[in-house]
């Protein structure tokens, strides 16, 4: 098996990687760092983000694992202590000596339109876009219609996966990763007799999309997963659900619902 393995950069997670490859290396793993089979995340949610993003080319190809060493990540299936039975279960050698399970999940991809040119991007979690100086004026049209015009800090979109994160906090629903879907968030927005908008999330099915276009000279933040851009002539960004899945490998059951009650229940 071909495996990589990348790490948050604290002092556990390194070693636990230097651990992982000495296991694997007793089991006969190949170290790839440019065509795995499998991509090892050490760390939290950040981390696998890094991860995702670092072979984003070669997405139909790899499966994720995720180990965490903080608190519960959702991407995260294995805590360190955990070490040796992920390697062995690798190795076919774990309870009842079946590979993987591959679960997955819906991306969200970006068609970002500049005065500079167009730009294509794939988002794990979510693309958010604020107002960098002032109050964000934008028009956001859904399936090629007029929806609203909005006012405020900013609009989150989500994927199911990442719909536990960011837009969460902004009261959106929190929804299991298996659905094709992508959902809309407002942040802080105007509401007043003058300027109106919905003022409640949104979720759109695979075959529509959604798009947001700059409706004065502004600067704008936007953030795709860990990433962040700062841009000052965006024309529109249309937001739809990518025809890629990212693929996570289970060698165990961890239903999400259990996930989302330990992360936020206890």
């Amino acid at each position: 098996m071909k495996y990589y393995v990348l790490d948050r950069g604290d002092q556990l997670s390194i070693d636990l990687t230097q651990q992982f490859h000495k296991l694997a290396a007793e089991k006969g793993f190949e170290l790839d760092s440019e065509s795995p089979e499998i991509v090892v995340s050490i760390g939290g949610d950040g981390t696998m983000l890094h991860a995702f993003h670092s072979f984003i080319d070669r997405i139909p190809d790899i499966a994720f694992v995720g180990v965490h060493t903080g608190h519960l990540g959702f991407y995260a299936d294995w805590k360190a202590e955990d070490l040796p039975e992920l390697i062995e279960f690798m190795a076919g050698e774990g309870e009842g000596g079946l590979g993987p399970k591959i679960v997955k999940y819906p991306l969200l991809e970006l068609e970002l339109e500049r005065k500079s040119g167009t730009s294509i991007h794939t988002v794990l979690n979510e693309f958010a876009i604020k107002g960098a100086e002032a109050t964000m004026v934008v028009q956001i049209d859904i399936n090629d219609e007029i929806f609203e015009m909005f006012r405020g800090d900013g609009i989150c979109v989500s994927t199911p996966s990442g719909s536990t994160a960011y837009n969460r906090g902004l009261g959106g629903a929190i929804m299991h990763p298996s659905l094709e879907a992508l959902q809309i968030a407002e942040i802080a927005s105007i509401n007043n007799r003058v300027f109106r908008t919905l003022g409640s999330p949104l979720v759109l099915p695979k075959h529509h999309h959604c798009d947001i276009y700059s409706r004065k000279e502004q600067r704008l933040l936007l953030t795709m997963d860990h990433r962040y851009l700062a841009i000052d002539d965006l024309v529109s960004v249309r937001c739809r659900v990518s025809s890629q899945k990212v693929s996570f490998a289970r060698y165990r059951p961890f239903p999400f619902w259990n996930r989302v009650r330990e992360a936020f229940l206890g």
